[in-house]
């Protein structure tokens, strides 16, 4: 027991943390510090480079790609028992925010999609596993950034989000879910690439899919046009 988490005791699933409404206030608390000092921060640095800092249309814009994927990840084909889906193409609205916006928008806006995931949404046997599966699993989606100004940029900077996600989830449960692998004949990593890549996978392909519709494509990059202009 403690203040912040309570442990869950489940002979099916094994044991596991849930936050107490202490400890989610606490961590509201730490993800609001962290996103005024980091907006602080990187906008003293545009004002001594000479850049404007982020408009008021571009932390719509951002807001309005994070509700959507708020939504979107509930709005699943189907439900893995231990975790993981295969949703309505919320990856795509997070990778989204770095396409438009950059690597450090990107980011930010995806750890804070990450965070909001594990308040609205929690599964924690441990910290380290909370960080892996939430900051640096949906965060690394903001590695689309990396291809913001780049031909064909949408598509690879969603490929390279979803595989550094795919990369983070797949350490999570060769580690921490390793224990389910012999149930199925395997071992932890076979285990953990198989069913977190199934998920994963199927998502990427349908969204793939719908990103090579030209209509699509010029669509996304006129709301980039708009959002910077």
């Amino acid at each position: 027991m403690s203040f912040f988490a309570t442990e869950i005791i489940d002979q099916e699933y094994g044991n596991y943390f849930n936050l107490t409404p202490a400890g989610y206030g606490l961590l509201v608390i730490v993800m609001l510090l962290l996103l005024i000092g980091s907006c602080y921060i990187s906008g003293r640095k545009q004002e001594k480079q000479g850049k404007s800092p982020v408009s008021t249309k571009q932390l719509v814009t951002c807001a309005a790609a994070m509700a959507l994927a708020m939504v979107t990840s509930y709005l699943k084909f189907f439900h893995l028992p231990f975790g993981g889906s295969v949703t309505l193409f919320s990856m795509l609205f997070i990778c989204l925010i770095g396409y438009w916006f950059g690597l450090r928008t990107g980011l930010m806006a995806a750890c804070a999609y990450g965070i909001l995931q594990l308040v609205v949404d929690p599964y924690i046997i441990s910290i380290p596993q909370m960080l892996t599966d939430y900051l640096f699993g949906f965060g690394a989606l903001g590695l689309s950034g990396i291809f913001c100004d780049k031909k064909h940029g949408l598509v690879k900077g969603y490929l390279l989000g979803v595989l550094g996600r795919y990369f983070f989830t797949f350490l999570s449960g060769m580690i921490f879910f390793g224990s389910y692998a012999a149930d199925y004949g395997m071992s932890a990593p076979v285990y953990s690439l198989v069913y977190n890549g199934s998920y994963i996978g199927a998502e990427t392909v349908l969204t793939l899919i719908v990103l090579a519709i030209p209509a699509v494509q010029k669509g996304l990059a006129h709301i980039k046009t708009l959002a910077h202009s």
